[in-house]
């Protein structure tokens, strides 16, 4: 390893010391005028206003003090989190708070967070007149043959000027609501009818989720729904609405900051990751839907392959239970309801990522499991490739989910405590062995993990030299080295990745690049997620000056990666030297597409040698050869019949509120994939489920056959 456990605890201990003093030079100025009192509500309130306030201005990456420049900022983003949909505020509402909007940097120093409970008042009232022009609304018949659509996303539209403009919405709202249950109960029809020729489990599953569904109408569903939404945003309790405010102060700063009141701090591990707690899927609240961020390999949903990210997950059913409507639900309410013990079962109710707005509900039982380390770790498989001429080359592939480390082990001296560096070790020695010729590492998916891990497995495939240079909040600068000199691998090395590879994984694929050391092959770009992100424990930093009572915590980007080409993965992600075509690379997925993002930037490049030289004269080739292959692939053609559905679909913004043409819609898909096996493509989205066989997974197979004729050019004068 090229970092000890020893020296990453200094690392870590120096720079929490750092924060520590920091924050709690600030908090001294924030506590004072209590020094010696009971702490009440409304001055707890006030202090955790302050402190949050102070922390986000000093210690982020931005470096921008909370002042009047930001305030305007604030004020869209509070509107933003409360209502991200724009289907309750009102132009009107938003005008009434406008005296306000260059106050509240202000107010945020002071403690003072009377706004984010004056709007909240105003988001709630605009609820219940929801709920009751909802109620009002279901008394009489929809016709559903009308020919009218709805704009699920309105986030890039202005808001409903006035209440005439806001019903109108809202009826529309309604009326797809309804039309989705509806298409819901067709769908399962449908499958009921064809279940004689599918196997007996299935077909019985089918008739289990059916009956659920039928156990209430469509109209009965939406109300209990908002019934329910009501009760919760009735019983928030000002922590909690504080809480959105201050998130919202943070995420002006940065997508990936944020303030968790002390409920949610608590349970922060479950609410943010599932893999522990039910079926191996990461979740965010999006536009009112819980949407599916990643897939946990080795959990229930990567084994059972349905589920993928950008799937919205509009409904949840236990075992022999009711389904519950979670559209507008809360992602940590909606979790609640996922995660459950190991053993049972559950069934979600998803809107397909791969279908676009005008997708069909479908239905996925999984049951719930513990994820097993081993599931998660790198796995590889020698595949032949054969060359035009007919002789057989031996590919390793390497399987990589992510960067894992076992810290604790490594900290306590256990000598074979498991590193995904260590793994991708024996993988290379085993491969050796086998003779391969060239070796493919697959981090499609791959959404990062340890630092430490990224500079050892780069350390793998180079002899010495910088791989990632850290730039913190103050601007100071550490490069991070790899001092072994020993190389576990020599020959030619192809890196695949997509737009869900971030990270450490980034800095890997960034720094075999910038060594020229092996090819990267992929979607154009990879994720953008180049920032480190600290979280600070708020309960903390108050008994520095004697005071305990739950407070939540504060999360932060404080430092930015650059390449050692001086460039930054933020934004930009790593561009690939081969782009093969993909179902992730026509998604909308990115640091990019993250409001408040941080920019890309660009320091001073390190000194370091290339490995091959030659490479980059390699490329225009390999690309030629590459294009032939895919045209004349008859699977990757099928794959390619699916991207140029999916862009279609992705070009809809509008969806159908007559139901036939929905419905004639589902068909036209439903066949087309019968049609061309595009189910064999689908798990190409996620991490989990990518091992399968070579015409399964066409990307996989070209990129081991680009390795071949890459190891073929080496040996070309």
């Amino acid at each position: 390893m090229n970092f000890s456990a020893r020296e990453e605890r200094f690392l870590r201990m120096k720079k929490n010391l750092l924060f520590v003093l920091l924050a709690a030079v600030c908090l001294a100025a924030t506590l004072s005028i209590y020094a010696g009192t009971e702490v009440s509500e409304a001055d707890r309130l006030k202090i955790i206003t302050r402190l949050t306030a102070n922390l986000i201005g000093r210690q982020h990456y931005r470096q921008q003090p909370l002042d009047a420049s930001v305030s305007s900022q604030i004020f869209d983003e509070y509107f933003k989190v409360l209502d991200p949909n724009k289907m309750f505020f009102t132009a009107e509402d938003v005008r009434e708070f406008e005296p306000q909007r260059m106050l509240l940097a202000r107010q945020l120093n002071d403690g003072d967070a009377s706004f984010a409970f004056a709007v909240y008042e105003r988001f709630l009232k605009r609820f219940e007149e929801y709920r009751a022009f909802t109620e009002e609304m279901l008394k009489k018949p929809f016709d559903f043959t009308v020919d009218e659509t709805f704009v699920p996303d309105r986030r890039k539209l202005p808001r409903p000027a006035n209440d005439e403009e806001l019903h109108q919405l809202w009826a529309k709202k309604l009326k797809s609501d309804l039309l989705y249950f509806r298409l819901i109960r067709r769908s399962l029809e449908e499958d009921n009818a064809t279940a004689k020729d599918r196997k007996n489990t299935e077909a019985d599953e089918t008739k289990a989720i059916r009956a659920l569904w039928e156990r209430q109408s469509p109209e009965e569903k939406v109300a209990k729904r908002l019934r329910d939404l009501h009760n919760i945003y009735q019983q928030r309790e000002k922590i909690d609405i504080l809480g959105f405010y201050l998130a919202a102060v943070a995420q002006v700063y940065g997508p990936h900051s944020g303030y968790q009141p002390p409920k949610v701090d608590e349970d922060f591990e479950i609410n943010m990751s599932l893999s522990l707690s039910g079926i191996g899927a990461t979740l965010m609240s999006d536009d009112g839907y819980v949407r599916v961020v990643n897939i946990v390999p080795g959990g229930p949903a990567a084994l059972d392959g349905r589920l993928h990210p950008e799937d919205r997950i509009i409904a949840v059913a236990q075992e022999n239970g009711e389904p519950v409507d979670v559209i507008d639900m809360s992602v940590d309410n909606a979790v609640k309801l996922i995660r459950g013990p190991a053993g049972s079962k559950v069934t979600l109710t998803v809107l397909p990522g791969k279908k676009g707005r005008n997708a069909v509900p479908e239905n996925i039982t999984l049951t719930r499991a513990k994820v097993e380390l081993k599931d998660s770790e790198a796995q590889g498989e020698i595949r032949e490739i054969t060359r035009p001429d007919g002789t057989k080359v031996k590919v390793g592939i390497i399987d990589l989910p992510s960067f894992y480390m076992d810290f604790a082990g490594a900290a306590g001296g256990d000598p074979n405590y498991k590193s995904c560096s260590r793994d991708v070790k024996k993988l290379l020695e085993d491969f050796k062995k086998e003779n391969v010729e060239a070796v493919v590492m697959d981090l499609r998916g791959n959404g990062g993990g340890s630092l430490p891990e990224a500079i050892a497995l780069t350390g793998l495939f180079i002899k010495t030299g910088p791989v990632v240079q850290v730039r913190l909040s103050d601007r100071s600068l550490q490069v991070e080295s790899d001092k072994d000199e020993s190389v576990a691998w020599e020959g030619p090395l192809v890196v695949l990745t997509n737009k869900f590879s971030a990270s450490a994984a980034e800095i890997f694929a960034g720094a075999i690049k910038d060594y020229q050391r092996g090819l990267l092959v992929g979607d154009t770009r990879t994720f953008g997620k180049g920032t480190v992100l600290t979280m600070m424990q708020l309960d903390r930093m108050l008994e520095l000056v004697n005071r305990r009572f739950p407070a939540g915590s504060v999360r932060l980007e404080t430092a930015m990666f650059f390449r050692i080409n001086g460039g930054s993965v933020q934004q930009l992600g790593v561009e690939p030297d081969i782009v093969l075509p993909s179902l992730t690379e026509e998604m909308e997925i990115g640091e990019m597409f993250s409001d408040n993002h941080l920019p890309w930037d660009s320091i001073r490049p390190r000194s370091y040698r290339v490995w091959d030289s030659e490479l980059p004269m390699r490329v225009d080739q390999l690309k030629k050869k590459s294009e032939a292959r895919i045209a004349a692939s008859p699977e990757y053609q099928k794959l390619l019949s699916r991207i140029q559905r999916f862009k279609a679909q992705l070009g809809r913004k509008e969806i159908s509120l007559n139901e036939e043409k929905r419905w004639q819609e589902y068909l036209e898909e439903k066949n087309a994939q019968d049609t061309d096996h595009a189910d064999e493509t689908d798990d190409l989205l996620d991490t989990g489920s990518r091992r399968r066989s070579p015409a399964d997974d066409p990307i996989l197979q070209e990129a081991a056959t680009i390795a071949v004729d890459y190891a073929d050019s080496r040996k070309k004068p």
